[in-house]
C-alpha cells in the first residue's frame, strides 16, 4: 500500500510540475510569434536567416486564411511522396546496417500518412521494419507535424489579435519558428536526459549482448534518444522499437518516464495559457484550461485508481494484487504511473504507451477511448485547441438562442456559415470512427478475424483501431493484426480526413470572422470568459460524446465490464 501511495504522489507531481513549466512555456511562445526579442535570437537567427536564403521563399509576404492552408497542403503533400518513397525503397537506400526489406505499398502508405498526420498509427515493428534512413525520414516527419500543428494554431490566435484584418502573418515564417524555436530546444533537453539514462544514440546496427540466462542476443539500437524525444515533445507517439516507451531502451527508469511524460504533456497546456498572451484575453485561457482540465480529471483520476486496485476477476480467484493491475505493464513504472500515462496520452494525441492498452481494465480502455473521441482536452500541439474553438463556437451559439441574442465571440458575430463549418467538423470526427468500425464488423473476414479476443474486446480492439486513427493519436489495442490490406488503407484514408478537416475548418472559421467588422462589448454581450461560459462548453462536449459514442461504448468496453465483474 505504501508502494502505491509512493507511485500515486509521483503522478501528482508529474502533472504539476507540467502546469508549472507550461505558465512560462505559454508566454514564450507567445513572444515568439509575437516578434518580441528572445535569448534564442542569436543561436536560430542566423539558422532561420540561412533557411529562409536557401528556400527562396519570402517570409516576410503575410497571407491571407486561404493562402496559409494552400501552403499547408502543398508542402504536406511533397512530405508525403518523398516519405512513401524512401520507405518502398529502403532495402536500396544506405543506413540499412540490419538489412531490412522495403515496405509493401500499402504500408508505405499508411505510415507515410500517419507520420505526415502527427499520428504514428504504426502497423510495423521499428527494429525490423524500417532502416535507419526511414527512422530519420519519420523523425523529420515529426517535427514538421508537430510544426504544422502549432502554425495553424497561431494563425488562430493571429486572427483574434489583429482585429479586421486579412493578412495573418506568413505560414512559412511561423512553421519555421515553430520547429526551431520550441521543438527544437526541448526535445534537445529530453534527448539529453534520455541518453544519460541509458537510451542508445548511435547509426551502428545490432548489437551482440549476454542476457542473464548467458544466452547471446542480437539486440537492436539506432538513433534512439534523438526519435523518442521528438516522439514525446511533437505529441506523436511512433515508437522507434515496437514495443515503444515498454522498451527498456527506450524508456530505461522512472527518470526517463518523467522527463517523457512531461515533455509530451508540456506544450499542448502550453498553448492553451500561449493564446491568453498573444491576444492578451488570460481570463478567456483560464476558462478553457479549466474546462480542459476538468475534463482530463474525469478521465485521469478513474484510471489511476481502477489500474492500481487490479482486476475483479482475479480478486475473485483469491489473488491479492498489491502491485495493481501488472499484466501489461513495467514493474520500473507501476500500475498508477503506467494508468496516468495511458490517459495523457490519448488526451494529447501522442499515442506513445509505457504499458498495453490491450491489457488495461475494460473501463480503463473506454476512458482512454473517450479521450481520443473528445479530442479536445489539451489534444496534441495546436489542434487540440483548434479543436476546442470549435466547442467554443457551439457553445456561443446555443448560449445566444438561450438569450435571444445573435451569438458574438471576441466582438465578431457567428453566423450561419460559421456554424456550418463548425458543425461539419464536429460530426465528420464520430462519422469517421463510427462508420469505420460498423463496415469492420460487417464484414468479418476483413474485421473480427484479425482481432486476438472473442466477442466484446475484439469488437473494442477494432472500435479503438478507428478511434486512433481518427483522433490523430496513433496507439492501439495491439491484440489486433493491422498490418492487411484492410486496415492499412482504410486507416490511412482516416487519417487524412481526421487530420487537415480540423486544421481546415477552424482556419476557415477564424479567418471568416477576422474579416467581420469587430463589435465591442456592451452591456449584452455574452461573456465568454467566465465560469459559467465554460460549464456550456464543458456541457456542449459531453452531451456530443454522449450522443455519438455511447451505443458503440456499450457493446464494447462497458459490456466487457460487466462480463467480468
Amino acid at each position: 500500500m505504501n508502494l502505491m501511495n509512493t507511485e500515486i504522489w509521483g503522478v501528482i507531481a508529474m502533472f504539476l510540475a507540467t502546469i508549472i513549466l507550461a505558465i512560462p512555456l505559454g508566454k514564450y511562445i507567445a513572444n515568439v510569434f509575437s516578434d518580441k526579442p528572445s535569448f534564442l535570437d542569436k543561436i536560430f537567427g542566423p539558422i532561420e536567416r540561412g533557411i529562409m536564403r536557401l528556400s527562396g521563399v519570402d517570409f516576410k509576404k503575410e497571407m491571407t486564411w486561404k493562402e496559409h492552408l494552400v501552403a499547408l497542403l502543398t508542402i504536406n503533400l511533397v512530405w508525403f511522396v518523398v516519405g512513401m518513397l524512401i520507405l518502398m525503397f529502403q532495402a536500396y537506400l544506405p543506413l540499412n546496417p540490419d538489412g531490412n526489406p522495403n515496405m509493401s505499398p500499402d504500408l508505405a502508405f499508411n505510415t507515410a500518412i500517419s507520420f505526415l498526420v502527427n499520428c504514428n498509427l504504426q502497423h510495423y515493428s521499428g527494429e525490423s521494419g524500417v532502416s535507419y534512413l526511414s527512422q530519420t525520414g519519420l523523425m523529420f516527419l515529426q517535427f514538421v507535424s508537430a510544426g504544422i500543428g502549432i502554425s495553424a494554431a497561431i494563425v488562430l490566435f493571429k486572427a483574434f489579435k489583429d482585429k479586421g484584418s486579412k493578412l495573418l502573418g506568413n505560414f512559412y515564417d511561423i512553421f519555421l519558428k515553430s520547429c526551431t524555436r520550441i521543438l527544437l530546444p526541448i526535445s534537445f533537453i529530453v534527448a539529453l536526459i534520455l541518453v544519460f539514462q541509458g537510451t542508445p544514440m548511435t547509426y551502428e546496427g545490432k548489437d551482440t549482448m549476454i542476457n542473464l540466462q548467458g544466452d547471446s542476443v542480437e539486440v537492436s539500437r539506432g538513433p534512439v534518444a534523438a526519435f523518442v524525444a521528438i516522439k514525446h515533445v511533437g505529441t506523436n507517439g511512433g515508437g522507434f522499437f515496437g514495443a515503444n516507451s515498454n522498451h527498456p531502451l527506450e524508456n530505461p527508469s522512472y527518470i526517463s518516464n518523467i522527463a517523457e511524460m512531461i515533455g509530451q504533456f508540456v506544450i499542448p497546456v502550453a498553448m492553451v495559457f500561449a493564446l491568453g498572451f498573444f491576444i492578451n484575453r488570460r481570463k478567456l485561457s483560464l476558462m478553457i484550461f479549466g474546462v480542459m482540465t476538468i475534463g482530463f480529471l474525469c478521465l485521469a483520476i478513474p484510471n489511476v485508481l481502477m489500474e492500481a486496485q487490479g482486476s475483479p476477476a482475479i480478486e475473485r480467484l483469491g489473488v491479492t494484487q498489491d502491485l495493481g493491475a501488472m499484466e501489461g505493464k513495467e514493474i520500473r513504472f507501476g500500475a498508477a504511473a503506467s494508468g496516468f500515462w495511458s490517459i495523457v496520452t490519448t488526451v494529447i494525441s501522442t499515442g506513445s504507451i509505457n504499458s498495453m492498452h490491450d491489457s488495461s481494465m475494460p473501463l480503463s480502455g473506454m476512458n482512454e477511448m473517450l479521450a481520443m473521441m473528445i479530442n479536445a482536452f489539451y489534444g496534441g500541439n495546436g489542434v487540440g485547441i483548434l479543436n476546442f474553438f470549435v466547442f467554443i463556437i457551439l457553445g456561443v451559439f446555443i448560449s445566444g438562442l438561450m438569450v435571444g441574442r445573435t451569438p458574438e465571440f471576441l466582438g465578431k458575430k457567428v453566423e450561419a456559415r460559421e456554424m456550418k463549418i463548425a458543425m461539419i467538423v464536429a460530426l465528420i470526427h464520430p462519422f469517421l470512427i463510427l462508420a469505420g468500425t460498423a463496415i469492420a464488423a460487417a464484414y468479418p473476414a476483413i474485421g473480427a478475424s484479425t482481432t486476438n479476443d472473442p466477442g466484446f474486446h475484439g469488437f473494442s480492439e477494432m472500435l479503438y483501431e478507428f478511434t486512433s486513427a481518427s483522433a490523430n493519436n496513433g496507439s492501439g489495442f495491439e491484440g489486433l493484426g493491422d498490418n492487411t490490406l484492410w486496415w492499412n488503407i482504410s486507416t490511412g484514408i482516416v487519417l487524412l480526413f481526421g487530420r487537415f478537416i480540423p486544421i481546415v475548418g477552424p482556419i476557415a472559421i477564424a479567418g471568416i470572422l477576422s474579416e467581420k467588422r469587430y463589435i465591442p462589448e456592451g452591456a449584452g454581450t455574452l461573456k465568454t470568459d467566465t465560469a459559467s461560459f465554460g460549464f456550456m462548453v464543458f456541457a456542449v462536449i459531453v452531451i456530443v460524446a454522449a450522443l455519438a459514442f455511447f451505443p458503440a461504448l456499450t457493446l464494447g468496453p462497458i459490456a466487457e465490464y460487466f462480463s467480468i465483474k
